[in-house]
């Protein structure tokens, strides 16, 4: 999915011509055209996949860097096989899955719609109702796109695949019963129950400790009728082996303390730190061991709000003194 490249910021909101858009491979390319009505839930799935993954590297020395001018919007950062790639990958293809989804449940597509099929019967007290969000076929569309890309026979592909399909089952596993109550003044005498997506910042937590435990893997060759394979095992025995839904990697991540082109590493210099915090935010670790500098800086933010009955809220304006402290 991450083919639609830099202008995936656009294509929600504009019409969708399939030539036009850079780097898809045939198979994606004949997919947009047949399913073009869901292209701007594609779309709008990876936009909403980056956008989570800076929020969850916000503090960390690689901070899920964009690139405008290019392609390859992470720049050559997703070339290696490392743990950022797997992250990526996953985030996007849940993305997808979670956006297509919700477009589907809101009616903005004749070809899909709510899931009709209620998972187990109705409990105590509640019956089926509302529109169940159809997972599955967001599912469907997400593996069918972004997984387009990914049928060579080599490590990279079989590792992209993995982690697609990782992401893809996270929403899967996190649909959750959505209730709403009727009766007199709220009494909840009935509840209509439905399934429903959780929020996508749940996802983006759950892949990112599947991040932090991700598995190492090794790379072996195999002799089949079409060729050599290649397949990816866990490189330690000793450690349980990775289940469907966790991420897998093997090749190890640049430190992303110094600007690189070749890795695609913008360094850490002039980045936020947290003073006061121990881990991977902090200016030990985010600044690599090479001090921090520190400014005050004034900022006018609302105080002394008082609640008038009824029904509004008045402020004062006050300017308050921060230090902002910044790698060197």
């Amino acid at each position: 999915s991450l083919a639609l490249g830099q202008q995936y910021s656009s294509l929600g909101s504009q019409p969708i011509l399939c030539g036009s858009i850079p780097g898809l491979v045939p198979k994606q390319l004949r997919f947009c055209r047949n399913y073009i009505e869901i292209m701007p839930s594609v779309a709008e799935g990876v936009k909403l996949g980056i956008q989570e993954c800076q929020h969850q590297f916000r503090g960390r020395r690689w901070n899920c860097t964009t690139i405008d001018d290019s392609l390859a919007i992470f720049g050559p950062v997703l070339d290696k096989a490392t743990r950022e790639s797997a992250f990526v990958h996953a985030i996007a293809s849940a993305g997808v899955a979670f956006a297509v989804t919700r477009s589907c449940a809101e009616g903005t597509s004749t070809i899909c719609g709510c899931d009709s099929h209620h998972k187990g019967p109705p409990g105590d007290g509640w019956k089926w109702g509302g529109c169940s969000e159809d997972a599955d076929f967001g599912v469907l569309v997400s593996r069918e796109f972004a997984d387009a890309r990914e049928n060579r026979p080599d490590a990279r592909s079989a590792m992209n695949r993995h982690n697609n399909e990782a992401g893809r089952t996270t929403i899967l596993d996190h649909m959750h019963l959505k209730c709403k109550c009727h009766g007199l003044s709220g009494s909840c005498e009935v509840k209509t129950c439905w399934w429903a997506q959780p929020d996508f910042r749940a996802i983006g937590d759950y892949l990112k400790d599947k991040y932090d435990s991700a598995s190492e893997m090794v790379v072996e060759k195999h002799r089949e009728s079409r060729g050599w394979v290649e397949t990816l095992r866990a490189k330690y025995a000793l450690f349980k082996p990775p289940t469907e839904r966790d991420l897998v990697y093997y090749e190890n991540s640049p430190n992303f303390c110094e600007p690189n082109p070749e890795t695609g590493s913008f360094g850490t210099r002039d980045r936020t730190c947290n003073v006061s915090s121990h881990g991977i935010d902090g200016c030990d670790l985010l600044c690599c061991g090479r001090g921090h500098n520190t400014r005050t800086e004034k900022r006018k933010e609302k105080c002394h709000c008082v609640f008038h009955w009824c029904c509004y809220v008045s402020c004062q304006e006050c300017t308050r003194v921060y230090d902002v402290h910044t790698c060197k």
